[in-house]
């Protein structure tokens, strides 16, 4: 089984909705872990979001980078330039890197309406990446 780490800056909206996709649509192929190199919390909206796609990541948790160095990671995917640029060392001996922004949707101010379709226009964008990988990567 692969092991796959995605990587935001802190582990609480792209990274969360990416994990919960990779999971979906892996269908137990590989080990999902999602991170961040600061831990912000699970957005609220993220979870709120993926569940309309009936995509459950309410459990999901937080994580720092650091709490999975002992990992030997198969791929490391960063979802943003922040954590591409800044994420500290990970020693997995061959993990492929994929890089990929996307821009975050929690940064987005206006009405409420304005911010759901951010975050629906980040889980689009998230959704396609992830299904492309998982057909691509892991066949």
């Amino acid at each position: 089984m692969k092991n796959v780490l995605v990587l935001c800056t802190g582990n609480s909206c792209r990274s969360q909705m990416a994990h919960g996709y990779l999971e979906h649509f892996a269908q137990k192929k590989a080990s999902i872990y999602s991170a961040g190199i600061e831990t912000h919390g699970v957005n609220p909206k993220a979870v709120a979001i993926m569940k309309l796609d009936n995509v459950d990541i309410s459990k999901n948790t937080s994580n720092n980078v650091s709490e999975y160095l002992d990992i030997d990671f198969d791929f490391i995917i960063t979802v943003c330039d922040h954590a591409y640029e800044n994420c500290p060392y990970i020693p997995s001996k061959n993990a492929k890197r994929i890089h990929q922004n996307f821009f975050d949707p929690s940064k987005v101010i206006g009405s409420e309406e304005q911010v759901f379709n951010a975050f629906r226009k980040a889980r689009a964008q998230l959704k396609d990446f992830c299904k492309n990988f998982i057909e691509t990567e892991l066949r």
